[in-house]
């Protein structure tokens, strides 16, 4: 009875293998397939295609650079501690006003806010009562005295802004 229910699924097996061979294969069949096949060779794209496409591929990279090094700038507009650079500065900007990556929100600003609404926010990111795993895995390892002083860090940012330009 065994020998025949292995000779059953053997032969159900290679007549499947049999049928997608038949049909154009299990990676060359079917839509994905075909789509494939109309891709245009690089060889038959034109070089001014080719360069009006790298072009527009660098424009592109340009514009986002060039919104990265605007935030970047404004380091020197006043001073932040290392834990702040390390841990918010990348989606929030070094100055809290927050960083867009073309029209996605990295961070929203964080410029103006009172210490006690940034530690209450930081609070729930990291107990979990705000869903973010990137927040609570940045806020992870931090005691809540790490937490506070964050927090009293960027509420004194507009402070700092102020005085800078007096």
């Amino acid at each position: 009875m065994k020998n025949i229910i292995v000779a059953f699924f053997t032969i159900l097996i290679f007549g499947l293998m049999a049928w997608t061979a038949y049909n154009g294969g299990a990676y060359n069949g079917g839509n994905a397939g075909k789509t494939i096949a109309n891709m245009p060779d690089k060889k038959s794209i034109s070089a001014e295609a080719m360069i009006q496409q790298q072009k527009q591929t660098k424009s592109r990279e340009e514009s986002i650079l060039n919104s990265l090094r605007s935030k970047a700038g404004n380091l020197g507009s006043f001073k932040v501690s290392d834990d702040y650079k390390e841990k918010c500065s990348a989606c929030h900007g070094i100055d809290a006003s927050g960083m867009q990556y073309g029209k996605k929100l990295m961070g929203p600003k964080l410029f103006g806010l009172s210490a006690d609404v940034l530690y209450k926010k930081l609070d729930d990111f990291k107990s979990g009562r705000v869903e973010n795993p990137i927040m609570r895995g940045l806020l992870m390892k931090l005691d809540q005295k790490e937490l506070r002083k964050l927090a009293d860090e960027i509420g004194e940012f507009p402070a700092r802004a102020a005085a800078i330009k007096k």
